[in-house]
């Protein structure tokens, strides 16, 4: 394994472990899975577990000085690393389990490059921190964002940490909202993904900081380097004290979407 991935970058790294674990989602999907109770509401699959196993075989393989912060897993590593990859084995466990062919696998290095696969259609999105672009079929394409679509996904996934000053239910409600856009909600950090690649005009959640959530990070790496506008639901820049997320394609679709959340 270690030849593998000898001579990789860390863009190479993130999208092997992302198609690895993509692979695992994929094989796995249909199948009666066992499943890991995580309170409220949530679980896990073996499909997860597998997953990130294998996304941590990869990172371990390619960069076995670097520390690990895994959604099933937690904290993994030398405790003095100075770089730590985020991983999301599988962003959207519920619609899996469900039967539905919408999730996403997320590595992303902390500050640096990051992929996130899509198991089902067989892309991987990566970045080098720099430029953005899509695997698709062996060949290479660059990600550009376009809110011609004037779709939007939303994610109503609980908690609500901003209520009542500002809920994602209430941005549908907004009675200039489906004068101009058009609401989606696919409860899985991908959407946030397609931002990046011009099949969404923008992303909308809420929580704290997500810059350095395992569900979001890859993504946000992937809208910033594709050029899209990405604050938080408070128009301040992602990170420590932050509120949420707002990733739009361009900076006209970011103020509508903003006069709305404020107003």
């Amino acid at each position: 394994m270690a030849n593998s991935y000898a001579g990789l970058d860390d863009a190479g790294v993130a999208t092997a472990a992302a198609g690895a674990g993509a692979e695992v989602v994929r094989g796995m999907y249909g199948r009666p899975l066992s499943r890991v109770d995580k309170g409220g509401g949530d679980f896990a699959t073996a499909a997860d577990l597998e997953a990130e196993k294998t996304i941590l075989g990869v990172i371990r393989t390619a960069r076995p000085d670097d520390a690990v912060l895994g959604e099933e897993g937690g904290r993994q590593g030398p405790a003095d690393a100075e770089r730590q990859w985020l991983v999301d084995p599988l962003c959207g466990t519920l619609n899996y389990a469900a039967g539905t062919m919408l999730v996403a696998v997320n590595v992303a290095l902390r500050g640096g490059a990051a992929a996130v696969a899509d198991p089902f259609s067989g892309e991987i999105f990566f970045t080098d921190g720099r430029s953005a672009r899509v695997r698709r079929d062996g060949a290479d394409a660059p990600l550009t964002p376009t809110s011609a679509n004037g779709l939007v996904d939303v994610d109503l996934d609980p908690p609500d940490p901003e209520a009542p000053g500002f809920r994602a239910v209430d941005l549908l409600a907004h009675p200039g909202f489906a004068e101009r856009f058009r609401p989606r909600v696919a409860s899985t950090s991908l959407a946030l993904t397609w931002v990046a690649a011009g099949r969404r005009a923008a992303y909308v959640a809420v929580g704290g900081d997500l810059s350095e959530s395992v569900h979001f990070a890859a993504g946000i790496a992937m809208c910033r380097a594709a050029g899209c506008v990405v604050t938080g639901t408070d128009g301040a820049p992602v990170g420590r004290g932050g509120h949420g997320l707002v990733a739009a394609a361009d900076e006209e679709t970011h103020r509508l979407l903003m006069s709305m959340i404020r107003g």
